[in-house]
């Protein structure tokens, strides 16, 4: 019994190939040799693709367990056992299989096998609340709802802001639904969204889709950089500013100063702790944790105690204007003094300093009171009829209060200063672009999943109940914020209007100093967090090798640290932190976290669509109707948000996903969009099915033959070169070839050829199919091809296969008989045929005709093919450039003139530009020439004849052939057995001789010269003289004018009914093309194939 090995073979494109489960390669050599043990555990194939190594037993263990294996009561499948696991020992390796640990170690790429098989895995340990709830918790709440959501709720009204967190909730919920049956359908490993797009959609959406998710938590780092930052000089340390304004209007480009300067030093902090070390990020998480919840829990504590007792923040209106409580001391235009009342701060502000004259006041200043409304007026003061509805502001539009009584006065610039004023203009798509980001976050339990105990039950359950709460939290909020704080201070983005306090911690308890402190840290944390997590996203890129000019990015520190990601990460955050602003950082990695939530959602709507085997989530909450709509949300958010942000975004995205696809990701992951593929082309071939196709969408559709030498390479590839400039990447092309001998002993030849020949495709740049079948004889082979090849509607239309040259010389007719077999199988099949003769000397794609002509000979109609293919050739810029001339051969009873301009009338309404020129072919008398060419001819076909029918020429042949197919078992693709080849005789003939016999014998032989000298004598049939003088003289013209043409396209005359005259149509040919750099014949199928209806 041979003995069946399970090997990996190296691709020389690529050593590795990418699956997540199987074998790459069976041999089924009789190797009788064995093959070390690999373990098979969880490892990386070098491009960063965690793949299983195959469960299948190796020759090593198959040698080490064979009384295992040949167990009694499984006798009967103890050949397959050679190749295949038993039941037991597969569960066995499946129950042993263990997810790559998070962290430092999981990275490396150097560990050696000995170290691995001594060290033993740590296991996953962590449940639902701490490896998914709290750290989904920890991303979601963020900097937003501590510093801009009374913002957004002021500005929107409880009702509008109400409907912006409703949204952008209900998108990362259904999000996180997808995400959940996606990440429950099998074991995910360390890699979270990135890893489940990628192996969903593909390597091209997936390495869009990762980059995007990359820039967005790189950009969520500066954002949350710039929120920390701004804390620290608003209400931390307001006296660290560096550059202070030199006037009064000019603080917004000194904060702006500040902020770059800052953010700058705090990013290169970051990146130095995150350098240092991770697991000082770690231990920090949990303090960070503490820190949102301790705020979010003071906030609600100082609502519930603003029902009776609010705390005391006073605001200083003049009329109905916000004054800046910062820049004066009572709230009041005069003070009293000792009895003496003196102008105050406020005084001196609107007016000329130390004259209480009227007259050198602001007109509004002198018509309006100053008065003092309660900042905070509680839970219980009804204040949240005045929040209700929306009140959007321009940008420098002052805050005011609109149940106030006011005069309105002209007030002068110099004062603008003094009130409290809107930095930027306003509207409701702003607000949901700048809310977005305190909604996302929703990855960090499928970022962790090698650590969960059960991953496919955490993850669920987990996000689901993380964006519960923090959407319980953000509603709440607003409507708390609504019902406790006046507008005004509401709208108060930086709380000018409180002395200078964060507009939430006037709301908290027990101080102001818990929010503002905690809500520090907070920022701080999530800010590590993004700056660890984004340079650890790219690795994961790079090192799976779809980006080519990231690769670099996949190395780092020997324990596996990604450097150079977390360079590169560092200088794009830096890019947000240079612009400064919050408010416009926000909408950009809102962008780029819709774009990642939608694809999200796409996967999981084609996987459940398509119903593909493998997708069997665990998780049976979902619907593909609920991923759509998650999809549409994620959309219309981005549009809603900023509709340009959006065009940048899907433009990025774009540019990637045709960048992967130019590229050339060679990754098979599954993914769905292969599938979507199949399910795409099989409704397509349904469809086409329907009938046959109008002449307006005929188009060659090729079937390529090719031959093969005996090293299995691709004798001729120019016929590929030609098949592409033909097609120039349009409609179909299958390429094939037949291998001569028995399929099951040539199935490795046959694959060998089918790889050489796919790369001749790639180098030619042939977009087609490659075919290659093994047969008993080529002729077989190649009917075999033309009768199968295809699928349904996408059957090829045309054949084109090469000249059998040297059919002259060589004494084996299978050659010639094996191509006119071909040309009789095309015509019996309606198929077209073009033959390219002189192939070799046809341009390749890198040439260039500057000038010339493609001449068409159009001798009969076949339905329009030499019309077509000229302009088909055209469409290539290696023909482009030459013009086409169009031959017609008219008899003597021909009006050549007529015919000359209805060619050009029928060209006219083809819409195809050529010279039109008609040949006239007089009757003549047939030639000495043609008459001894025929002669010729026939001589050499008759003397064939009588040699092949010769007893010896027999033996000698079968032996040759015998002879060939012991070294060669590669046949010609132009040559075939003409009958079953007979075994040569023994070298001894036993036979008894009688004396008729013996007369019969000598009669034989004395009757050679006899046959000699009929040959001499033998006179050709007309038919073949009137054949060879039309070829001669067709010959003639065709030389004469065209031999400097780049390409002669010819009809080609179909061959003899009767089979006996096959070796004379041959020569027809020849004689039809001698003395033609390029030819190439072309026979049509029997159908029209343009058309001069539009």
């Amino acid at each position: 019994m041979p003995h069946f090995t399970v090997v990996p073979v190296k691709d020389q494109a690529q050593s590795n190939y990418d699956s997540l489960e199987g074998i790459n390669w069976v041999d089924y050599r009789d190797t009788g040799q064995d093959y070390p043990d690999h373990e098979d555990t969880v490892s990386s194939d070098g491009h960063g693709n965690h793949k299983e190594d195959s469960p299948f037993l190796n020759s090593a263990d198959a040698a080490c367990k064979k009384n295992d294996f040949y167990d009694r009561n499984l006798a009967l499948f103890e050949e397959e056992l050679d190749i295949r696991p038993k039941v037991s020992s597969l569960l066995s390796r499946l129950v042993n299989y263990t997810n790559i640990t998070q962290g430092a170690k999981e990275h490396e790429e150097e560990e050696s096998a000995e170290a691995s098989r001594r060290k033993t895995p740590k296991s996953p340990n962590m449940g639902t609340l701490m490896g998914v709830y709290l750290p989904c918790l920890q991303n979601i709440f963020g900097v937003i709802l501590f510093l801009r959501l009374t913002w957004i709720v002021g500005m929107a009204g409880i009702v509008q802001s109400l409907l912006i967190v409703l949204m952008c909730c209900s998108c990362t919920m259904l999000t996180a639904i997808s995400m959940s049956a996606i990440a429950t359908n099998g074991v995910v490993p360390a890699g979270g969204a990135y890893f489940m797009i990628s192996r969903s959609l593909g390597p091209e959406f997936g390495g869009a889709v990762g980059l995007c998710f990359y820039l967005g938590t790189t950009f969520a780092s500066a954002m949350y950089i710039l929120g920390a930052i701004e804390i620290f000089l608003k209400y931390l340390v307001p006296q660290a500013a560096i550059f202070h304004p030199t006037e009064p209007h000019g603080s917004d480009s000194a904060m702006l100063n500040n902020m770059r300067v800052y953010g700058s030093l705090c990013l290169s902090l970051m990146a130095v702790v995150v350098f240092v070390g991770v697991k000082y990020v770690n231990k920090l998480a949990s303090l960070f944790l503490a820190c949102v919840i301790i705020s979010i829990v003071s906030i609600y504590a100082g609502a519930i105690k603003s029902v009776t007792h609010p705390p005391e923040f006073t605001i200083c209106m003049l009329g109905n204007r916000t004054l800046v409580r910062d820049r004066f001391d009572v709230c009041a235009k005069t003070v009293i003094q000792g009895n003496i009342t003196v102008p105050s701060q406020l005084w001196d502000r609107f007016c000329l300093p130390g004259n209480m004259s009227s007259a050198q006041c602001d007109d509004y200043f002198i018509q309006n009171n100053v008065t003092e409304i309660q900042g905070i007026p509680g839970l219980g003061s009804g204040i949240i009829r005045e929040n209700m509805w929306s009140d959007y502001q321009q940008k420098g539009e002052i805050l005011e209060k609109a149940g106030l009584q006011s005069v309105d006065a002209h007030s002068t610039m110099e004062n603008f200063f003094m009130y409290v004023s809107a930095d930027i203009a306003t509207s409701f798509t702003l607000l949901v672009g700048i809310f977005f980001p305190s909604a996302t976050g929703i990855m960090a339990g499928s970022n962790r999943s090698g650590d969960l105990k059960d991953a496919q039950k955490s993850i669920p359950v987990g996000t689901i109940l993380a964006i519960t709460t923090t959407s319980l939290v953000y509603l709440s909020s607003v409507v708390l914020f609504g019902s406790c704080i006046e507008g005004v201070v509401l709208r108060d983005k930086f709380g000018d209007g409180v002395r200078k306090n964060l507009v939430v911690g006037t709301l908290a308890w027990p101080s102001p100093w818990v929010i503002v402190i905690g809500s520090f840290f907070s920022t701080v944390g999530a800010g590590l967090q993004s700056l660890t997590g984004a340079p650890r996203l790219l690795q994961a890129i790079a090192k799976d090798n779809i980006i080519p000019f990231l690769r670099v990015f996949g190395h780092g520190k020997t324990n596996g640290e990604p450097t150079w990601a977390l360079l590169l990460t560092g200088l794009i955050a830096e890019l947000g932190i240079l612009i400064a602003s919050l408010d416009m950082v926000a909408p950009i990695l809102s962008m780029f976290f819709l774009m990642c939530y939608l694809f999200v959602n796409l996967a999981c709507a084609v996987q459940t669509l398509l119903r593909t085997p493998n997708w069997r989530p665990r998780f049976r909450y979902y619907h593909w109707a609920l991923s759509f709509l998650g999809m549409s949300m994620c959309l219309a958010l981005m549009f809603i948000s900023s509709w340009y942000y959006a065009i940048v975004a899907m433009g990025i995205a774009g540019m990637i996903y045709k960048y992967i696809e130019y590229q050339g990701a060679e990754k098979e992951w599954g993914d769905g969009i292969r599938g979507l593929s199949l399910s795409g082309a099989r409704y397509a071939l349904l469809r086409l099915e329907v009938g046959p196709p109008h002449t307006k969408n005929w188009r060659p559709q090729l079937l390529v033959l090719l031959k093969l030498d005996e090293d299995l390479h691709v004798k001729y590839p120019r016929l590929l070169t030609f098949a592409s400039q033909l097609k120039a990447g349009k409609g179909l092309t299958i390429v094939g070839s037949v291998i001569q001998g028995n399929f099951l002993d040539s199935y490795g030849e046959m694959q060998a050829a089918e790889q050489a020949i796919k790369n001749m495709m790639e180098i030619e740049r042939v977009k087609g199919f490659c075919q290659v079948v093994v047969a008993s004889k080529v002729r077989e082979g190649i009917v075999h091809l033309i009768q199968s090849c295809g699928l349904g509607g996408m059957k090829h239309n045309t054949v084109v296969m090469g000249w059998p040259y040297g059919w002259r010389q060589s004494e084996d007719p299978r050659a010639w008989k094996t191509f006119i077999n071909t040309v009789r199988c095309t015509t019996a099949a309606h198929l077209a045929l073009m033959v390219p003769k002189n192939v070799s000397f046809y341009p390749s794609n890198h040439e260039r005709f500057t000038d010339g002509n493609i001449d068409v000979w159009w001798i009969v109609h076949d339905g329009g093919m030499l019309m077509l293919l000229p302009f088909l050739l055209k469409q290539h810029k290696v023909w482009r450039k030459c013009r086409m001339r169009i031959f017609t051969v008219a008899q003597m009873d021909d009006n050549s003139i007529q015919m000359k301009k209805d060619l050009a009338t029928f060209l006219y309404q083809l819409r195809i530009e050529a010279e039109v020129e008609v040949v006239e072919m007089h009757d003549s008398d047939i030639s000495a020439y043609t008459y001894e060419r025929t002669l010729m001819m026939e001589q050499r076909s008759q003397m064939l004849r009588q040699m092949r029918l010769s007893s010896a020429e027999r033996q000698r042949e079968a032996q040759l052939v015998k002879d060939r197919h012991s070294l060669v078992r590669m046949g010609s693709l132009y040559s075939d057995e003409e009958e079953e080849v007979v075994e040569a005789p023994p070298e001894k003939v036993q036979m008894t001789w009688t004396r008729e016999k013996c007369e019969a014998e000598r009669r034989n032989r004395n009757n050679a010269p006899e046959n000699f000298r009929e040959l001499m004598s033998l006179k050709p049939d007309q038919s073949n003289v009137r054949r060879m003088h039309t070829a001669v003289k067709l010959n003639e013209v065709i030389v004469n004018r065209s031999h400097d043409a780049r390409v002669v396209l010819l009809n080609m005359p179909g061959p003899p009914r009767n089979t006996d005259g096959d070796e004379n149509y041959m020569e027809f040919l020849e004689v039809l093309t001698e003395g033609l750099e390029r030819v190439l014949l072309v026979r049509g199928g029997g159908r029209e194939v343009i058309t001069i209806y539009s």
